[in-house]
């Protein structure tokens, strides 16, 4: 675990107190940390504080000489797990040839020399190694200097405690941020079926005759499905309402302590299939054929016959063309067409067209198209939307390793519409031919 500036504070300020208070003339706070060596874990004690600062600039890593770990041993409940330990800088001040010169200012005499571990709980976790020049230290300042001793163990407990508390955090926001795309997505694709539903509903009612007891039946179809709208508006101002939180930088351990992120659709990539391009198509056209009727559009078909087999989920299929179509269907105006394509191939790849004669898309906005939430300039518009449906599209369609692409102005004959239109095109692998 890392340290945090507040406990490289807090060491700071008892060395202060060592040297102001007491009279050390040399002082360093070890910290032990766990590295990996050799493909080894060794434990090593690093220092964080030193006084004076020309000790801690001057230090070079050594091995933890016999002398000191002698001092060492008696004071610690493992002493195994002293003899790998590397200590710096007191060690390369103890082995140059200043400790042989008791006058100079870094040398550590046995009668002022006090080593004591920094330890809680039984668990070692750092050594405050201090020295006073020419003067032994008496029973009031040992007392003293273990009450240091036991605040730079105590501040070490709650820094570690304030590290994990921050993992567990962020584990926290990152599962409530997978959470509310989830919500995001589901809410999302209820509406598709729902729209269609109403519709089916309405033209219901236009068939049967006041008096018909079915006629009663599809006006209750109808009230249900807009009862039901209005709840996904609850919803939806129930998301808006939730902060939007920044995602934490996470720690580098507590990623892989992250469970796998919930998703639409599972295992996609892993159930594939042979997929027909027309029986994906059908039931989807029989609901925008409805929906079109109401609205006043045309949909029309260029889909050869006998077109080779995709390899897809048909369900995460069937889900990009409901939101290519939705999208189609909302944005044309009435007395537009929509126009739906397939049969071109490249690359083992086939592509399937879904082109509208609406307003198209402006330049800034196609290359945010496919990001969650991104409306562009539809956002000001009275069409209402989430942003989601070519986000969830372009996420299905990558988990079956196609890939999907928009052009504006749409890219089909469009001569006798004012509006540029938009096309989406969606392009997925062939089957493999087995041998």
């Amino acid at each position: 675990m890392s340290n945090s500036s507040e406990l490289v504070a807090l060491y700071r300020s008892q060395v202060a107190l060592l040297t102001q208070s007491l009279g050390a003339t040399l002082s360093v706070v070890y910290l032990t940390e766990e590295l990996l060596e050799e493909g080894e874990t060794q434990t090593k004690l690093i220092p964080v504080v030193a006084y004076p600062e020309a000790a801690w600039q001057a230090s070079q890593p050594v091995t933890l000489i016999p002398e000191v770990s002698n001092a060492l041993l008696p004071l610690l409940s493992d002493p195994q797990k002293v003899i790998s330990l590397e200590v710096e800088p007191l060690e390369s001040l103890l082995e140059t040839e200043q400790i042989n010169d008791t006058s100079t200012h870094y040398s550590l005499l046995p009668s002022t020399q006090i080593i004591l571990p920094l330890m809680h709980d039984n668990v070692f976790m750092g050594l405050l190694v201090t020295n006073r020049e020419h003067m032994p230290w008496d029973e009031r300042e040992r007392d003293e200097i273990e009450r240091i001793a036991q605040t730079l163990a105590l501040a070490r407990v709650l820094d570690q405690r304030r590290e994990w508390y921050e993992q567990q955090f962020a584990q926290q926001q990152v599962l409530l941020e997978t959470q509310r795309d989830l919500l995001d997505n589901l809410l999302h694709q209820l509406r598709n079926p729902l729209t269609a539903l109403r519709t089916f509903g309405k033209l219901l009612i236009k068939r049967f005759v006041p008096g018909d007891a079915n006629h009663k039946v599809a006006e209750n179809i109808v009230r249900e499905s807009d009862r039901i709208q209005e709840l996904l508006k609850q919803f939806d101002r129930i998301i808006e309402l939730t902060p939007q939180t920044e995602k934490p930088v996470l720690l580098e351990k507590s990623v892989e302590q992250i469970s796998k992120p919930l998703v639409l659709l599972p295992n996609i990539q892993e159930n594939t299939e042979p997929c027909s391009i027309t029986n994906i198509l059908a039931p989807l056209l029989d609901s925008s054929n409805a929906i079109a009727q109401e609205r006043h559009l045309n949909i029309q078909l260029d889909i050869p016959p006998n077109l080779p087999l995709i390899s897809a989920n048909p369900v995460a299929l069937r889900e990009v063309f409901s939101n290519l179509l939705d999208n189609a269907l909302k944005y044309t105006p009435p007395g537009g067409r929509i126009y739906i394509q397939a049969g071109q191939t490249a690359d083992n790849f086939q592509g399937i067209a879904i082109s509208d004669t609406g307003s198209g898309i402006p330049a800034q906005d196609l290359e945010h198209m496919f990001e969650r939430h991104y409306r562009g300039v539809q956002a000001a518009s009275q069409i209402p939307g989430t942003g989601l449906g070519l986000a969830i599209a372009k996420d299905l369609i990558e988990q079956m390793q196609g890939k999907i692409q928009v052009f504006s102005p749409a890219q089909i004959s469009n001569s006798t519409n004012k509006n540029p239109g938009t096309t989406f095109v969606v392009w997925l692998p062939l089957t493999k031919k087995s041998d």
